[in-house]
């Protein structure tokens, strides 16, 4: 094969992976997640980064969760310093209850990037649920010392001080609620609790 020919077919190829890739975004907006994932599998590519990604997403909106967690652990294995590909397993692995796989993913990712906020919060979450109050601690206190005014976290973060029994931060973090929120019931709550 001549190297214009070559270059003709992947260029051909290519073209046939953006029409299914447009094909796919068309019908997930009807809600037609199958026939939106057919699409794709019509070109897949299993070394295709993007396309696992894709059919992973498709799979979860379908409610298929085993293939859904397959096609995002190929994107995950294809770039493995990628964050976006954990944040996308992890919407099937909580729909199964896998919580310490998702623990895992999340502590992946603040390898590559220990700044990350979401995953600090989410983490301090699931560790709060768990009552696990030492653990989601460290996690809470760096989403608010990165978003010192940010209600989520300032308000995870004071109902998990009062947990350690912390009431005096408790109490400081809750009335930093209050001016982002004022008359929020959760905090009048934790302040009641405190008096």
């Amino acid at each position: 094969m001549t190297l214009a020919l070559m270059v003709a077919f992947n260029s051909s190829a290519q073209d046939n992976v953006i029409a299914a890739f447009k094909q796919s975004y068309d019908l997930e907006k009807t809600g037609d997640f199958k026939t939106a994932a057919e699409k794709l599998k019509a070109v897949y590519q299993e070394d295709g980064y993007e396309i696992n990604l894709r059919l992973g997403w498709l799979h979860y909106l379908s409610g298929q969760l085993p293939e859904s967690v397959d096609y995002y652990q190929k994107a995950v294995n294809l770039k493995p310093y990628a964050i976006e590909p954990k944040l996308g397993l992890a919407f099937p692995l909580s729909m199964q209850g896998n919580w310490n796989q998702i623990i895992g993913l999340y502590e992946e990712i603040l390898k590559t990037d220990p700044q990350n906020s979401l995953i600090n919060y989410r983490l301090g979450l699931i560790y709060y649920n768990r009552e696990n109050y030492n653990k989601a601690d460290p996690y809470l206190e760096k989403v608010v010392n990165l978003y010192p005014f940010d209600y989520d976290g300032l308000i995870l973060l004071a109902w998990n001080k009062l947990n350690l029994q912390k009431t005096r931060e408790a109490k400081v973090l809750f009335q930093k609620v209050l001016m982002n929120n004022p008359g929020d019931t959760s905090a009048l709550e934790g302040l009641e609790l405190i008096k």
